[in-house]
């Protein structure tokens, strides 16, 4: 039986404020990916780094699910995840572009990079301040590990298919740019919050789910790749939906009737007359 006096030897201000093992090794795991991604591209081998960056996304989004699932957030969880996120979302997709395809555009070549790093690291930010006042639904800007699979799928799939960084370095420009942009834009995104994975499904959507994974096993590098692009892109959709239904809306809305025009004052001079003409007309 408990006692309603005594206090829980963990507040819950201290368990907020602890430190889990199991979301947190998943946390240090893709920081690790991150890292080995940039020694990867450091040693010019960028098929791997490719790959490990999109070995970070999978690890990434494993923490705040596992966190959730077992109810062990907490603050310290949520500022180290979203550290390891610049480094493996920001810091190295930007490093292995620059040294795959950037390095012989010269200055154009860096300031694409750094637009791309600080676009992650204001991406982040304002996720972290905006967390409790947007919607649940849809993510405000391009999440930052949907930009890095951009970068990463566009190295995989350049090297798979032959092609080398410099014949590619125009198209590796102009994407990493986007990238960058569209992580701070207010373009909504959506988030796949709304899944509840405690739910029962019907039996359809694990056969979908098969497919998805032997249509990806088929050829990861391009089918990735179109897959985040196809993501990128529909961001830009739903916001070109939204324009034109709030376009159509105003120009059909109804146009308010005019009120009635109030009668005209009758003019001092007038009343005068009228004044006048009662004064001079014959009494009885």
């Amino acid at each position: 039986m408990g006692h309603p006096d005594r206090m829980p030897l963990i507040t819950p201000e201290k368990r907020r404020r602890g430190i889990y093992i199991l979301p947190n090794l998943f946390t240090t795991a893709a920081l690790f990916a991150g890292f080995y991604a940039i020694v990867q591209a450091m040693n010019q081998r960028f098929e791997v780094a490719a790959v490990a960056i999109f070995v970070a996304m999978v690890l990434d989004g494993l923490d705040g699910r596992i966190a959730r699932l077992t109810h062990t957030q907490s603050e310290f969880g949520a500022e180290y995840d979203s550290l390891s996120d610049m480094v493996s979302f920001g810091a190295a997709p930007a490093l292995v572009m620059y040294e795959w395809a950037l390095q012989d555009l010269g200055k154009l070549g860096w300031i694409a990079a750094f637009i791309y790093c600080a676009g992650a690291a204001l991406r982040l930010a304002r996720f972290n301040t905006n967390i409790d006042v947007v919607d649940k639904r849809y993510f405000q800007g391009l999440p930052s590990p949907a930009a890095a699979a951009l970068i990463a799928g566009l190295v995989w799939v350049g090297i798979d298919n032959g092609f080398s960084g410099d014949e590619l370095s125009g198209y590796a420009c102009a994407l990493t740019i986007f990238a960058g942009v569209s992580m701070v834009s207010n373009v909504l995104f959506w988030s796949g919050k709304s899944i509840n994975l405690r739910k029962s499904v019907p039996f359809i959507v694990i056969i979908a789910l098969v497919l998805v994974f032997a249509l990806v096993s088929s050829y990861p590098p391009g089918i990735l790749f179109g897959l985040f692009l196809i993501y990128a892109g529909s961001g830009y959709v739903i916001w070109a939906l939204r324009w034109k239904r709030r376009k159509d809306k105003r120009a059909n809305a109804p146009v308010p009737a005019a009120a009635p025009a109030a009668p005209a004052p009758q003019a001092d001079g007038a009343e005068t007359s009228a004044a006048a003409d009662d004064d001079t007309s014959p009494r009885n």
